[in-house]
């Protein structure tokens, strides 16, 4: 439980839930005031502030509307409408039970029921991570709806055929039988051709051990992982292939070691504030956005694959899951595109690097929606 100290505000209720308190970290942080919108069946989490051209920040996996803090108040002083959920399944949001209320129809209609009850005909969707999967989703299936489209690390490869570059399988596959990506084939399918069952996206398609291991120490979760300068994309390149199958759950088996590499990106109440949410939530409602992967992909075999709005992509240099060279065929499928590498960042961009992405964020939303 965590002190009324270390919580500045109250936020609100949601029938007999108490909302979580949200630190005081100074201005440019709080987290405004949430209300809870009636979208697509659930009750929604949302965050507002400011006034002007909507724009909505969706958040990853493992993260929640907070991890978009430093966005928010840089984006309302400079006349935006910032609109912030907690996605279905985090944080104060409702946590439907069925795995199939997971999809990217669900997903991206909640947004749209969202827009609807905040009276806003369109919007530019900032997506980080598994946020950026639902941001590049919105136009291919509801592009009135959208005015363009910022991926912050996550790049729109269709059909969601993520971790499947060959900068990222090289080495992993026999030599002579070089791994060639199939938009035709379930990505699922194609990834245990290459990867290791430990490698995590396969650990959630198999079982609950991956949900049972992250809820068993939530708060060892984020301190393994929420860090900075744990390692250079040029380094993991050079590391043996058994070693680049991304057996990041499997590794909570193990002791916690008493050192890790780089540096905890949170403060200490940012900490305790994710660990609160999911110690209440646990894992599995975010996990099942995964096991909904070849459900989307078979959604969208039939679906266009053009983007058709004004579209910026930031990407991190040393993100090691979703690498700079997966954006280089994204030109091929938006005509109105601009990108940006951020140097020396890793994973977690909106929070490692803050004021880069939002100044890269501000100085294309300045042009492209002037407030």
């Amino acid at each position: 439980m965590i002190s009324l100290s270390r919580r500045a505000v109250l936020l609100g209720t949601a029938g007999s839930l108490i909302a979580p308190f949200v630190p005081a970290f100074g201005t440019t942080r709080i987290m405004p005031p949430v209300r809870y919108v009636r979208t697509n069946g659930i009750d929604m989490a949302v965050y507002e502030a400011g006034k002007g051209p909507a724009v909505v920040l969706l958040h990853g996996f493992p993260e929640l509307a907070f991890s978009w803090r430093h966005q928010i108040a840089p984006l309302a002083a400079a006349g935006y409408r910032v609109i912030v959920p907690d996605q279905r399944g985090y944080g104060l949001t409702d946590r439907p039970s069925k795995v199939e209320e997971y999809d990217m129809a669900h997903l991206t209609g909640d947004l749209v029921g969202l827009l609807d009850t905040l009276g806003v005909e369109k919007a530019v969707f900032v997506g980080h991570d598994w946020g950026g999967l639902v941001a590049w989703q919105m136009p291919l299936f509801h592009q009135k709806r959208v005015a363009g489209v910022i991926g912050v690390n996550t790049p729109f490869i269709p059909h969601e055929m993520l971790w499947l570059h060959p900068s990222l399988t090289r080495g992993l596959t026999a030599p002579d039988k070089p791994f060639v990506a199939d938009e035709t084939k379930d990505p699922i399918v194609q990834m245990r051709e290459i990867y290791s069952p430990e490698m995590y996206v396969l650990m959630f398609e198999d079982g609950d051990l991956a949900d049972r291991l992250m809820a068993h120490d939530v708060a060892r979760v984020f301190r393994d992982n929420m860090r900075k300068g744990v390692i250079t994309a040029a380094q993991y390149a050079e590391l043996p292939p058994q070693v680049r199958h991304m057996a990041f759950i499997k590794a909570l088996e193990r002791p916690e070691p008493k050192s890790l590499p780089g540096e905890l990106i949170l403060a200490p109440d940012e900490l305790a504030f994710y660990v609160e949410s999911f110690e209440r939530t646990g894992f599995s409602p975010g996990i099942n956005w995964y096991r909904n992967l070849s459900r989307n992909w078979k959604a969208g075999l039939n679906v266009d694959q053009t983007i058709k709005v004004p579209s910026l992509m930031i990407a991190a240099e040393d993100d090691v899951v979703l690498a700079p060279a997966l954006m280089d065929r994204m030109d091929v499928h938006i005509a109105d595109l601009e990108k940006h590498v951020i140097a020396g960042c890793g994973h977690w961009s909106q929070q490692e690097k803050p004021e880069e992405v939002t100044a890269l964020m501000l100085d294309w939303l300045k042009r492209r929606f002037p407030a």
